[in-house]
């Protein structure tokens, strides 16, 4: 990484001892970089929030998107990491603040597929749309982030009620960020194909459009295809690139009025390292795909580059499908992290 790390690993320590931390308040977030790489850090794997800063400073990434935010129950208005009431809203602000300290930050996510499918994203749980704005408020002033994530999956794409309701969370959001000095930028991650979104997936980004919502990135997750016709591997890497583009037509008629380089400039892309969920294991990416995506995503000044996850990253179970924990094939610890982390800048 780039950023001093005394700091950082002198909180992390602390941490890890038990010591209570008095974080100094940050005048004003920290901003991304135009182009950044910030793999998702799945926070039900680790739930120390010291973590965050270890991982970060061993694999090199400056900026980490950390999933999940959920609401606390099916009919809640507040958040919790996992859902999970030993990690309140605030539960990562230490280790967040040591990241910060040392040049880096983080984008909060909300959603995920667990969450889209228990009911517990709070789009879907919460009725009120301004209640929904106030949780997103506070993540901002919490984490002192610039950027938040949707993760719209699974069963959240078929709300339209509750699609509509985070769409106008968000807009109220902006405009109390833009009020307060601050420039907040919403993130859609979504599920793509090799030929492009579906009509769920681009009513999501159409219903933020018609709220007024800014849309800093549309993330495409490039993977989990299930193409069950395929008996070989797939060239996992060109199949992201292929779905880059067919996103990219879509996008163009849902902003008619910007032109081509603008649009790849809203768009994202996340891999999965090794062997995705598909158990056919047809579907692997390797690093040289991934590097082929790099090379795509520099040609294109693509605004998110990312990898689903970053505890993925190493090759300590090769053959695996879909462990939360390594990749599923052999490669060095953190290969994926160390090609695309450059993309930051």
């Amino acid at each position: 990484m780039r950023g001093p790390y005394r700091f950082a690993l002198a909180t992390a320590a602390a941490l890890a001892g038990g010591i209570a931390l008095v974080t100094p308040a940050v005048a004003a977030p920290p901003p991304l970089p135009g182009r950044v790489f910030a793999p998702f850090y799945e926070t039900y794997l680790a739930p120390h929030t010291a973590g965050i800063v270890a991982t970060a400073q061993a694999s090199g990434a400056d900026y980490l998107t950390l999933a999940f935010l959920q609401a606390a129950s099916k009919t809640s208005c507040t958040a919790e990491w996992n859902s999970n009431s030993f990690q309140p809203l605030g539960y990562y602000a230490a280790g967040v603040a040591a990241l910060q300290a040392a040049g880096g930050t983080v984008i909060p996510s909300f959603g995920g597929y667990s969450a889209d499918t228990r009911g517990t994203e709070i789009a879907d749980s919460c009725r009120s749309a301004a209640a929904i704005a106030k949780v997103y408020e506070s993540v901002v002033t919490t984490y002192h982030v610039t950027r938040l994530d949707m993760d719209v999956e699974s069963k959240a794409l078929s709300d339209r009620v509750s699609i509509a309701r985070r769409s106008k969370a968000m807009a109220i959001a902006q405009r109390w960020a833009r009020a307060h000095g601050i420039g907040l930028q919403f993130q859609l991650t979504l599920g793509v194909e090799p030929q492009g979104l579906d009509r769920k997936n681009l009513a999501v980004i159409r219903s933020a459009v018609a709220h007024g919502v800014a849309i800093a990135s549309v993330n495409l997750m490039a993977f989990d295809y299930y193409l069950g016709r395929e008996k070989a591997r797939l060239a996992m890497g060109r199949l992201a690139i292929e779905a880059l583009r067919s996103a990219h037509r879509q996008l163009m008629r849902v902003f008619p009025g910007l032109r081509p380089a603008r649009v790849w400039q809203m768009e994202g892309v996340t891999l999965l390292p090794g062997v995705d969920d598909y158990p056919r294991k047809t579907e692997v990416t390797y690093p040289a795909g991934a590097a082929a995506v790099l090379a795509f995503a520099r040609a294109h000044g693509l605004n998110f580059v990312s990898i689903w996850a970053i505890q993925r990253d190493n090759g300590a179970c090769p053959g695996t499908v879909d462990s939360n924990r390594c990749s599923g094939i052999r490669q060095r610890r953190w290969a994926f992290s160390s090609l695309l982390e450059p993309y930051s800048g």
